[in-house]
């Protein structure tokens, strides 16, 4: 698969402190595809690691990957 996960739209926005902090970032094209971080860094980081992982899922199941909508972009 040669899907660059950056070519996903994402977007990182805070966690409210009662919901621990942090930062959450998704990938609205993916669904269900949020991960989160510490630092709006760490989630990116870490959303891009998701996309990846969602990415060879679907690839699994023989699911039809979505194209992405745009570059990413944050809120």
């Amino acid at each position: 698969m040669n899907i660059d996960a950056r070519s996903f739209r994402v977007f990182v926005e805070p966690l409210m402190p009662d919901l621990g902090g942090g930062f959450v970032a998704y990938a609205p094209d993916l669904q269900g595809c949020v991960s989160d971080g510490e630092t709006p860094d760490e989630a990116l980081h870490n959303i891009y690691d998701a996309i990846k992982c969602w990415l060879d899922a679907a690839v699994e199941r023989g699911e039809i990957i979505p194209d992405a909508t745009s570059t990413r972009k944050f809120a």
